[in-house]
């Protein structure tokens, strides 16, 4: 078996290092997950974890920087062609119902927004992860359920209500469709403001 090339090795060490982060994380929490758990987990030393990662708060970033993702190019791919907005609403809905039941995404970020800005170290980069994943599922969304066009809601506006729906604060700890059902809801809602506005821009045409 031929050896790996260093950079190869450095590449397999980052992702076993993730993926132990994740696992720490979604056992422990973002205050329990310490470093040298991290890098005992991984098979790895301290300086191995260091070589690759510039705190505890940078392996994390980078994990939700993935996730976020992750999220985007899945809807992306259930949705397809999808062009009914109602058949668009449900096939979200139900992606929300299965995405809040991993609970590690919503506390962590969470976390490191609120030790970012209490240590005041809170950055562009901690912004931009949330802002480029509402923005991406924002105009996904919005080209599906807003099919004139036009909307009077931002796409940023329209991903940070669904994703906030799907892991902030108390839905993903309540029953089981509750994110999906407030989901349908303001999706719904969305649409349907929607409709009425074209109707009354023709009518008055």
């Amino acid at each position: 078996m031929a050896r790996l090339t260093r950079e190869q090795s450095q590449a397999l060490t980052r992702e076993k290092l993730l993926s132990s982060a994740s696992e720490v994380v979604a056992r422990d929490g973002y205050s329990g997950a310490t470093i040298e758990r991290i890098a005992e987990e991984a098979g790895y030393s301290k300086g191995a974890f260091y070589s690759n990662f510039a705190n505890k708060e940078d392996i994390f970033l980078q994990l939700l920087e993935g996730h976020a993702g992750r999220d985007v190019i899945e809807l992306s791919g259930l949705l397809g062609d999808l062009d009914d907005p109602n058949g668009v609403i449900d096939v979200v809905c139900n992606w929300a119902n299965r995405r809040a039941k991993d609970k590690r995404w919503g506390p962590l970020a969470i976390d490191l927004l609120r030790i970012a800005r209490r240590d005041n170290t809170l950055e562009e980069r901690h912004l931009q992860i949330f802002r480029e994943q509402w923005e991406g599922l924002g105009t996904l969304l919005s080209a599906k359920i807003f099919p004139f066009g036009d909307p009077e809601i931002s796409p940023l506006n329209v991903g940070g209500v669904v994703l906030e729906l799907v892991y902030g604060g108390l839905s993903s700890f309540m029953d089981e469709k509750s994110p999906g059902e407030m989901v349908r809801a303001t999706l719904t809602s969305m649409h349907l403001a929607h409709l009425y506005r074209r109707t009354k821009q023709s009518a008055a045409e």
